[in-house]
């Protein structure tokens, strides 16, 4: 009997389906997280922001990745001619007493324009009355998205709570967001977490007592399909941009050593349109 010989390479079209999906895996795992990655199909159901309860950087940031999954989505959904093209869905927004006290209620002439009139605010007594609106909220197809804010590390929110929204947000295709106050980094089944902190706002292009557009310092520590990485984020209200911490500063330094009448060096990264207002703590900072 002659002994069979094995090929000495194998082509993609010849590997079996369990190689070839190891290796779009394995691929997607490697790719940095980017805006926009929504409108190639690449969207996350379950995610939480950890961010302190004396600023609102954490549910700005939550706001601002929530949009930019949402305008992917959009994107994808009006290139479809058989989509409908008017999308009147609204948006859950959840907060427990205590996040209340620490970090206000939304403000709605604060918030994007195109989420004013959509928001349906729920106020909960306690933390599991919260994770049973979130999860009745990630179950209903008629809402864009679902934010939900919960202060510290409360029993009610362990790993099985976590999978429980997990499974629901995945299942039923609703995002959800969940901003953790003043907590620390428990078990937790969401596919992305991130540390967020408010970062210092780049030079105004004309006015230089003008404040500088809102930045937002976040740092992607847990991810399903992405490496972990740093990025300081601006939301000029048509677009999320995200950029490497080193790449601002040195921008920031060039823009103070020069003189007032100079430009900074990466304009197409933000945008100066500053009109929006900011009462207290509110969720103006976006």
């Amino acid at each position: 009997m002659s002994r069979s010989t094995m090929p000495k390479e194998i082509s993609s079209s010849t590997q079996p389906p369990l190689l070839k999906g190891s290796a779009a895996l394995s691929e997607q795992r490697s790719a940095r997280w980017r805006p926009g990655l929504a409108a190639e199909g690449a969207e996350v159901r379950h995610s939480e922001v950890f961010a302190s309860g004396h600023e609102a950087s954490g549910t700005a940031a939550a706001l601002a990745l929530a949009l930019d999954q949402w305008r992917g989505e959009e994107t994808r959904r009006k290139s479809d001619p058989l989509a409908e093209h008017d999308d009147q869905r609204a948006i859950l927004w959840v907060q427990d007493r205590a996040a209340i006290k620490a970090n206000g209620r939304p403000y709605r002439p604060g918030l994007p324009e195109e989420l004013r009139h959509r928001i349906i605010h729920v106020v909960t007594e306690k933390p599991e009355d919260a994770l049973f609106a979130l999860e009745e909220g990630v179950r209903c197809r008629d809402l864009i998205f679902v934010i939900g804010e919960i202060a510290g590390n409360p029993r009610a929110l362990d790993f099985t709570a976590s999978r429980r929204l997990s499974l629901a947000a995945e299942r039923h295709g609703v995002p959800l967001w969940l901003v953790r106050f003043d907590a620390g980094h428990d078990l937790s089944s969401a596919r992305m977490r991130w540390d967020v902190r408010s970062a210092p706002s780049p030079a105004p292009q004309w006015n230089a007592a003008a404040p500088g557009a809102p930045s937002l310092h976040a740092e992607l520590f847990r991810a399903r399909t992405h490496p972990p990485g740093q990025w300081i984020l601006r939301d000029d209200g048509h677009s999320l941009t995200a950029i490497r911490p080193q790449i601002a500063t040195r921008n920031r330094t060039i823009t103070a050593d020069n003189d007032e009448h100079s430009e900074p060096q990466d304009l197409s990264a933000y945008s100066v349109d500053l009109a929006r207002p900011t009462v207290g703590r509110s969720l103006a900072a976006l």
